[in-house]
């Protein structure tokens, strides 16, 4: 019983540690140009992964922060999950950027609308969301939806998937180290 109780004090802090919401800023007349990520199975290779590095993930965003693009994490990670995320981020090595995490259960269960709506804010502050990762159909689907390209949408596998997950993207990705000189040569400096 006493272990019980111990369990429910440490879940219920847990659960008080969601990260809060982050207003989107506007663009300013030299910094418009920004990327997209979902973070689990995307930058963790695989959605029950939550603190584990997908391999050269961070220094392929790293790369892309450097050519002068905006860094936009936007996930749906439950609650129990949330706390040390930002620390996880910045100590693995990611670039700053801004980090959206669903509030609600209604954002959780309907993560393609609450990701597009993020996205859409976006737009409408003046950024250009030039590319998009992610592993998820509905990622795929909130990507569409707020308007970019499909040829600047890359889906990654997920460990231990033969595919990735079906959706508008130009090219399923087995990871972030093939990716990197794409990066270097394709992807134009914003700065």
């Amino acid at each position: 019983m006493r272990y019980l109780v111990h369990l429910i004090v440490v879940l219920s802090l847990l659960a008080c540690s969601r990260i809060p919401p982050v207003q989107i800023p506007s663009a300013s007349h030299n910094k418009m140009s920004a990327i997209v990520s979902d973070i689990d199975g995307t930058l963790t290779p695989n959605t029950w992964s939550i603190y584990t590095m997908r391999a050269d993930s961070a220094k392929a965003i790293g790369a892309l922060a450097n050519k002068g693009y905006k860094i936009i994490d936007v996930t749906t990670r439950y609650p129990l999950f949330q706390s040390g995320l930002p620390q996880w981020l910045r100590e693995d090595g990611f670039p700053e950027g801004t980090l959206h995490v669903a509030q609600t259960g209604e954002e959780r269960d309907h993560p393609e609308s609450y990701k597009a709506r993020i996205l859409n804010e976006y737009a409408q502050n003046g950024w250009h969301l030039e590319y998009a990762y992610g592993d998820s159909s509905t990622d795929f689907i909130a990507f569409h939806e707020a308007g970019i390209p499909k040829e600047r949408v890359f889906a990654l596998k997920r460990s231990g998937s033969e595919n990735c997950e079906n959706g508008i993207y130009q090219t399923c990705l087995d990871g972030w180290t093939e990716y990197l000189p794409y990066i270097d040569k394709e992807i134009p400096s914003k700065k």
